[in-house]
């Protein structure tokens, strides 16, 4: 769950006056420096707990360089990718998170000690259907978030830091480079 722009929110103020120029919401930003101190507090945590993860599987897209980045504090070559679809535009989102192509091998999972890594457990709907899907494959999974909102289904294993605010991570923070395919609406 990632977001470029900043969508405007409209102020009104307690005498009943008409609104005030846009303004933009609080955020949370992740800069690329505090980024690397998240995703090895993150597995600082997993160590802590006796987790040993054997895979790493990084939920794409928002989860591909901090699962990447957790794995290697984490010394776990096993990476993997679960492509999962949820989020269509800042606080709109498909019926049901979708998992898309291409599929991770699961053969290899019964028995295995799987670490989930995302950026944020938002509504926690796609953490919830991977962890599930693993579980279903036999693997002994745990989760762990950048970032865990209150409103989250399913609280995740291991989280660096709780907010209710939108974040804007710095992987996403600019748009696409000129040329490039126009981005979807995250």
């Amino acid at each position: 769950m990632t977001d470029a722009s900043t969508p405007p929110v409209s102020s009104v103020p307690d005498d009943g006056a008409a609104p005030g120029p846009a303004v933009p919401p609080e955020r949370e930003v992740l800069t690329w420096e505090t980024f690397g101190v998240a995703a090895r507090e993150l597995a600082e945590q997993v160590v802590a707990s006796g987790f040993r993860p054997e895979v790493v599987v990084a939920v794409a897209r928002g989860g591909l360089l901090p699962g990447g980045a957790v794995a290697y504090a984490l010394g776990t070559k096993g990476v993997g990718t679960l492509n999962v679809e949820f989020y269509t535009d800042i606080g709109q989102t498909l019926t049901d998170p979708r998992v898309l192509p291409p599929l991770m091998d699961t053969s290899d999972l019964p028995g295995a000690h799987v670490l989930v890594v995302d950026d944020v457990a938002d509504s926690g709907r796609t953490l919830a259907l991977v962890m599930e899907m693993l579980s279903t494959h036999g693997a002994e999974a745990r989760s762990a978030v950048l970032y865990t909102k209150p409103r989250t289904i399913i609280q995740p294993d291991y989280s660096w830091r709780d907010t209710d605010l939108w974040i804007t991570f710095p992987w996403s923070a600019d748009p696409p480079v000129a040329g490039a395919q126009p981005r979807p609406k995250d």
